[in-house]
């Protein structure tokens, strides 16, 4: 799953005129549910300000990951939302924030099944 994540993030980089220009992503497991289901659309903007409980597409030792951004006792961590990967939260060297997660969409991209991510 890295690899796929990594692929498909440098495939949006590669394909955006500037760089800097919000790509989507398709969600590929269930670690980020309730809140971002399986196959669901994610719209990430690589100029967002990513802060305390942003979601965001982060670099890390072995490879890109779509968790959330927390900060606790000045360290952050990247924290899955589903209960079965919590066992993932400890501290973590973050190396870059690849982007914020500003909007998703169902697998269908219905406009009813739209939600925003404001920074």
């Amino acid at each position: 799953m890295q690899q796929e994540l990594k692929s498909a993030i440098e495939s949006a980089a590669e394909s955006s005129c500037g760089g800097a220009e919000p790509f989507a992503l398709q969600v590929i497991d269930d670690s980020m549910e309730p809140e971002f289901r399986r196959r669901c659309i994610i719209v990430v903007d690589p100029t967002g300000h990513a802060r305390h409980g942003s979601y965001v597409i982060a670099l890390i030792e072995n490879g890109y990951i779509f968790r959330q951004l927390v900060l606790e006792n000045e360290q952050y961590y990247l924290q899955p939302l589903n209960e079965a990967y919590m066992h993932e939260k400890r501290p973590i060297e973050l190396r870059a924030i690849q982007g914020v997660v500003v909007q998703q969409s169902g697998p269908h991209g219905r406009r009813k099944d739209r939600k925003r991510y404001e920074d």
